[in-house]
């Protein structure tokens, strides 16, 4: 039986995903795997292939090795989408590089089945690869190779990416927890602790959207991070250039990012 070393106050689903390709709103899921962390210390694993409704390109099969006969005949997303969804409630959520890529591109799939079908409100976001990148500046299989002393076979499947991943953030708590390092002004600080709370802060505090077009600022205020408005507050965008609104809205951005931008207007709405 697989289990962990992790100190939870709800299940923790590490997730790694095999796509059509890397853009969140074009490119669909062919392949997904959950290990779920349960708080008995056991882990349940669901690996499931899923017909995209897209043809996979080549490259991008050479890549993961699923090809569009592997899939023919495989449910689409929409058909498993509630199962997921009910798999995966309750659940914080972690993976490698999981903030930029496998969590943004999870929700936006949840988000063409149905609004509220998955909700990610009151879950906690933890990426292994930000944690890596702090204290060991590398891939999953380096770190994999530095924390758990084995070489990574078969990568870019998505089981076996997956339980390496949930093996190096065991071993990455482990190792550094009470661990200091210096911060951007020389103070020492513990970053790692094995409490998903200090690691979300850790790895994903300043999410805002998942496609992180607008990030919080060190005030806690939602700001542009990308274009010609980049580093500005959005509400003072909004509030400057009403059209930029519609822009992203009708623009070629995720639904999430669309989402977000319309819970913000409507906020500023509210507070006047």
């Amino acid at each position: 039986m697989l289990t962990h070393t992790l100190k939870l106050r709800k299940p923790l689903a590490v997730i790694d995903l095999e796509t059509t390709g890397t853009n969140v709103v074009r490119d669909r899921i062919v392949e997904i795997c959950i290990a779920k962390a349960k708080l008995d210390g056991t882990v349940e694993v669901k690996t499931k292939r899923i017909n995209p409704g897209i043809p996979i390109p080549i490259e991008s099969s050479m890549i993961h090795g699923i090809y569009d006969e592997d899939v023919k005949n495989e449910p689409t997303f929409k058909q498993i989408a509630k199962s997921m969804a009910q798999f995966l409630e309750g659940c914080d959520l972690a993976g490698f590089n999981s903030n930029r890529f496998d969590i943004p591109m999870l929700v936006e799939e949840f988000l063409r089945v149905d609004n509220d079908i998955f909700d990610v409100k009151n879950r906690k976001f933890i990426d292994a690869q930000r944690i890596f990148h702090l204290m060991e500046p590398r891939t999953l299989g380096a770190a994999y190779k530095f924390y758990c002393g084995k070489s990574l076979e078969n990568a870019h499947s998505a089981e076996v990416d997956t339980l390496a991943t949930l093996e190096v953030l065991c071993s990455q708590v482990e190792k550094y927890e009470g661990v200091k390092i210096k911060n951007d002004k020389g103070e020492e600080y513990e970053p790692v602790k094995n409490d998903m709370d200090a690691l979300h802060n850790l790895t994903s505090w300043n999410i805002v959207d998942f496609a992180q077009r607008m990030i919080l600022n060190d005030k806690g205020e939602p700001i542009i991070n990308f274009g010609k408005h980049s580093g500005k507050p959005v509400k003072l965008v909004l509030k400057q250039e009403p059209q930029y609104f519609d822009w992203m809205i009708n623009g070629d951005f995720p639904l999430d990012t669309k989402r977000k931008l319309t819970e913000i207007k409507l906020k500023m709405m509210l507070d006047k």
